[in-house]
């Protein structure tokens, strides 16, 4: 048989490389999808200080995150000796720091004030927490009894930021009964990884706050001379006492915080004996400052629970 002299012509490497290319598919622009409505959509919350009086969040805002804390309201009617005696107090501390803000959530009723005792630190739940944290306040509150209590006496305290510092009336008796119900919290706040309220509670209720300026951050600004400025080792003790005195007005006054707000860098050394000896023996009469301790409540970014003490009306 005759072979034929034509040679098999086989594609090359390099074709092949050309026949196995992929093809290219044309592109295609993805389409714009159109803005939402302006009313549809929602603003993240902006940290003015101007418009809260100076105050910064302690934690940065976070979207789907609500602050959150625990504690026994007071409630405090116009015409009730306490109510006057919480005026009064407020009236005589502001004539000393002038930038004193009061307390008291003044919602409940028509010139009604209610003041807080804390059971928990200020915290913040994710927002599929909040019923199951609500939850478990109720069952703490059910467990509980409700109880009589009382104020003791004047203190100042500050914030753990030490951002602002309080004026507040500090509980004597129903301590017992409170440090119970904050260990009744503290597993469900150990299960969210959350701090648990002080190892030494002081429990009490705030009836005024003023900014704290840093010693870094703040400039005094004495409006004129004054002879306080220069305080003599030789002036008579009777006029350095007084002296002293201006001073400390002066101090607590004059600060301002690097934010141009009006601060200070603590209360003045005559604050709380003066307001113990106006208000103190009236402060600790059971027939002034006794309270009845009926209720626990929750507050979740906006909304309060409010739950019944066992036994409470």
């Amino acid at each position: 048989m005759k072979r034929s002299g034509a040679l098999v012509d086989y594609a090359s490497s390099e074709d092949d490389e050309e026949q196995i290319k992929p093809v290219e598919e044309p592109v295609t622009k993805k389409r714009k999808l159109p803005a939402l409505a302006f009313n549809l959509v929602v603003s993240a919350p902006v940290d003015n200080p101007a418009i809260h009086q100076g105050r910064l969040r302690s934690s940065p805002h976070v979207e789907g995150q609500f602050a959150a804390y625990v504690y026994v309201p007071v409630r405090i009617p116009p015409t009730s000796m306490l109510g006057s005696l919480v005026n009064n107090a407020f009236h005589h501390a502001v004539d000393i720091v002038s930038i004193l803000h009061p307390i008291g959530d003044t919602n409940i009723e028509p010139d009604e004030r209610e003041l807080h005792i804390s059971l928990t630190r200020p915290m913040y739940l994710r927002a599929h927490q909040r019923e199951e944290f609500r939850t478990a306040v109720r069952v703490v509150g059910g467990q509980q009894k409700a109880f009589s209590a009382s104020f003791a006496n004047f203190a100042e305290l500050t914030n753990d930021e030490r951002t602002r510092t309080f004026l507040t009336i500090e509980v004597g008796a129903g301590h017992r009964e409170l440090e119970a119900l904050c260990n009744a919290l503290a597993p469900t706040l150990r299960s969210y990884r959350q701090k648990e309220f002080y190892e030494k509670p002081r429990f009490h209720a705030s009836i005024a706050w003023a900014l704290l300026a840093q010693s870094t951050s703040t400039e005094f600004k004495p409006t004129s001379p004054s002879p306080s400025n220069n305080v003599d080792d030789s002036t008579h003790p009777l006029e350095q006492a007084t002296t002293s005195a201006k001073q400390d007005n002066l101090t607590a006054q004059l600060a301002v915080s690097s934010a141009g707000f009006p601060a200070i860098l603590r209360f003045p050394d005559s604050l709380l004996p003066g307001l113990e000896q106006e208000f103190g023996i009236t402060l600790r009469s059971r027939h002034v400052s006794a309270f009845e301790a009926e209720h626990i409540c929750v507050k979740i970014g906006k909304d309060v629970y409010k739950f019944r003490l066992k036994g409470g009306i």
